[in-house]
């Protein structure tokens, strides 16, 4: 996203303004960093749960020993009743304790690293900029005027009331949105609908506003909006499910404000202590588009032209065989050779000395050769 400004429209979707792009909104995506860093942030609101540290132990069962006939398990003691000689203690027994319970200590919560929490937020922010993205998670903006939606500040920072609210949203063509998550709401499959948690419905719009403001008064009766601050943006909100691209709806003055919070690429935040936006590696990230282009590929295409040249027929030799190729690897062997012991004539030295050939010179030269 390279535009310079985006429009500011009022409470009649009529465009009033104009307002700078901040840089956050160009920052790199990093899906793979929003997930990990959600599902660490998602795992501090657990609270902590465990059975009795003394459920199943509350007897004072002792085993039988051997020569009973039974098991060795801890039995009730006692008679006249049911319980009475029943095994206890143990986790096959009814009313004994669990294997492994869980534990009251266990490491409930994470820490994250404050610089991925806070680019994190900026991928999920850079990604609510990106109209394909926002629509691939499920939201309903086919009729909004542009993405980011931006919102006159006397438009919508005086809203009180739920039915201003929705005028507003209907309006600028928003309300969609939130009737796809009035429709969604359904009962739980599982267990989990006896344990305070019986209803599902999926996310709305995320209305941002600046400093102290009201609008929650008006949108929180709306199911599936929320509304969330520009200086204390949370990455829980922003990309619910730890899945990028929600819809935002931005208030003429948190949007404005979005380059005091994040800083620029030159210029470091003035909200969070030295912190600067991560800057791309590539001005263009898409690759594939980069090497299908036509100048990459005429280069490449130019660069693939081999001149071939003729190439004469090598004659090879064994080395095992012909002395010449012997030496080629290795230049000591003609003097192995000729310092070697003459036991054995060769073929040649018996054909010489057959034609009576009996000169040493000539039996020499045979050998050798």
């Amino acid at each position: 996203m390279n535009r310079p400004f985006v429009q500011v429209y009022d409470q009649e979707n009529k465009v009033v303004g104009k307002v700078k792009l901040p840089a956050v909104l160009n920052t790199p995506i990093r899906p793979d960093l929003v997930n990990f860093v959600h599902t660490q942030l998602n795992k501090n609101d657990r609270q902590a749960y465990a059975p009795a540290s003394y459920a199943g132990e509350q007897t004072s069962a002792e085993s039988w020993g051997t020569g009973r006939a039974v098991s060795r398990i801890p039995r009730v003691p006692g008679s006249g009743t049911h319980r009475s000689g029943q095994g206890a203690f143990g986790n096959m027994c009814r009313g004994g304790r669990m294997f492994g319970p869980n534990k009251v200590w266990r490491r409930w919560n994470r820490k994250v690293n404050t610089n991925q929490k806070r680019f994190a937020v900026c991928s999920a922010l850079a990604a609510s900029a990106i109209p394909a993205l926002v629509m691939a998670r499920g939201h309903k903006i086919n009729g909004i005027q542009e993405v980011p939606l931006v919102i006159a500040n006397s438009a919508i920072n005086e809203l009180t009331k739920t039915a201003k609210a929705v005028t507003l949203l209907k309006a600028i063509n928003a309300y969609t949105d939130v009737q796809r998550a009035i429709d969604s709401k359904h009962v739980r499959p599982g267990v989990g609908k006896s344990r305070n948690r019986r209803y599902r419905i999926r996310r709305g719009p995320l209305v941002v506003c600046a400093g102290k403001s009201k609008l929650s008064y008006a949108f929180r009766n709306l199911p599936g909006v929320e509304v969330a601050n520009v200086s204390r943006l949370n990455l829980l909100k922003l990309a619910p499910g730890g899945h990028l691209g929600r819809f935002v709806i931005w208030t003429q003055e948190a949007f404005e404000q979005l380059d005091k919070v994040f800083g620029t690429v030159s210029k470091a935040s003035q909200n969070k202590t030295s912190f600067r936006l991560p800057r791309p590696v590539m001005q263009n990230a898409d690759v594939q588009r980069i090497v299908a282009s036509d100048e990459i590929q005429s280069a490449v295409k130019a660069s693939q032209v081999v001149v071939k040249r003729p190439t004469k027929a090598i004659k090879r030799s064994n080395p095992l065989k012909n002395l010449s190729a012997m030496i080629k690897l290795n230049p000591q062997a003609s003097a192995v050779r000729r310092s070697a012991p003459i036991t054995q004539p060769s073929k040649k030295a018996i054909g010489y000395l057959s034609k009576k050939n009996t000169t040493r010179q000539n039996f020499v030269k045979a050998t050798l050769a």
